[in-house]
């Protein structure tokens, strides 16, 4: 799509939309200095056409017009009447469910705004973005799934993300599964238990036996599962080895994810973003060792912002032409939404 940079008196909306909710963000369009933002708790509904574009744009739109208001009567005077000159939103799912939004959004939003860009990207890509913003690289996002996303800027590769009973290998659900079962496994007296994580399992879930009939009827099960996590790397910070070896086998599977979609070559970075690697160093001392080991050309960064700064990154280099992230059909499209 042709780029034009456009005058710095505009405006940039980026939206962060996940399981626990969505973010929005005013910004300036030169530079994506952020004016400010609205948090909602409700997530966006997903209904027979995937996520609802009707619920989306019933948070978002008035979100927006509150932010301008609001922005007119800060710092950013006048900026009701100031264009919005690209938006970029974010979501969990836009990958497989956002159908309805890449059908709908465009429209709206030029209607509404009269809006000249967007950019409609799965979370992971503004994950990507806040972490590492448009240079080469590799970002794992760990939280209850784990994925992992890398670009040499020309294409996007994945590794990952397939969900608790497929994949998510190392993330919050495998490390609470496999702390679980070793858990179990003490319970029977069979080799590889950890009497420790037996103890932490029962004081979390109640009498082992029982686990299983409070577990499986569970329609929230990765989530049930990753909640145990912090028990196993709170077991394997206090000396015990069962605990610590899952932990090293999560870091394997993590490391096997960034290296799958990492590039090649020299000064390709590594960020790791999520929930899951606040765990810290029962975590990540294996994770780096793991990482040196298998991708030794790059170099692991800390992440420099969150996914809504990444959406907010995206839509201030789509105004000014600056984008250079590469676009696909399901990860990162863009649309003209017509003059402003």
């Amino acid at each position: 799509m042709d780029s034009v940079n456009e005058p710095a008196e505009g405006l940039v909306v980026g939206v962060d939309s996940g399981g626990s909710g969505l973010r929005v963000a005013l910004a300036e369009a030169a530079g994506g200095t952020v004016l400010d933002t609205l948090t909602s708790r409700e997530p966006v509904r997903t209904g027979p056409g995937g996520i609802s574009a009707a619920h989306f744009l019933e948070q978002v739109l008035p979100a927006v017009r509150a932010l301008r208001e609001r922005a007119a009567t800060g710092a950013a005077e006048a900026a009701t009447g100031r264009p919005v000159l690209a938006v970029a939103v974010g979501a969990a799912g836009m990958a497989t469910l956002g159908d309805e939004l890449r059908a709908e959004l465009p429209g709206a939003f030029a209607e509404a705004w009269g809006v000249r860009r967007l950019v409609l990207a799965a979370d992971a890509v503004t994950a990507y973005a806040g972490a590492l913003g448009q240079r080469p690289g590799a970002v794992v996002a760990g939280g209850t799934g784990m994925i992992a996303l890398g670009t040499d800027l020309a294409s996007w590769r994945r590794a990952d993300g397939w969900g608790h009973l497929l994949g998510d290998c190392g993330s919050g659900a495998w490390i609470g599964r496999a702390g679980l079962e070793a858990a179990m496994r003490a319970h029977d007296g069979r080799r590889g238990g950890s009497a420790g994580l037996l103890a932490r399992a029962e004081k979390l879930f109640g009498p082992a036996a029982g686990l299983p009939g409070a577990l499986y009827p569970r329609t929230d099960r990765p989530a049930v599962l990753a909640s145990f996590a912090p028990e196993v790397g709170a077991c394997a910070a206090a000396g015990d080895p069962v605990a610590a070896d899952v932990l090293a086998r999560a870091a394997a599977h993590i490391a096997d994810a960034a290296e799958a979609v990492c590039p090649a070559g020299p000064g390709a970075l590594v960020a790791l973003t999520g929930g899951l690697f606040r765990m810290g160093d029962p975590l990540l001392v294996p994770l780096r060792a793991a990482l040196a080991e298998r991708i030794p050309h790059a170099r692991t960064v800390a992440p420099a912002g969150d996914p809504l700064a990444g959406a907010v990154g995206l839509a201030s280099a789509l105004a000014t032409g600056t984008l250079r992230l590469p676009d696909d059909p399901s990860l990162l499209a863009l649309f003209d939404g017509g003059a402003a």
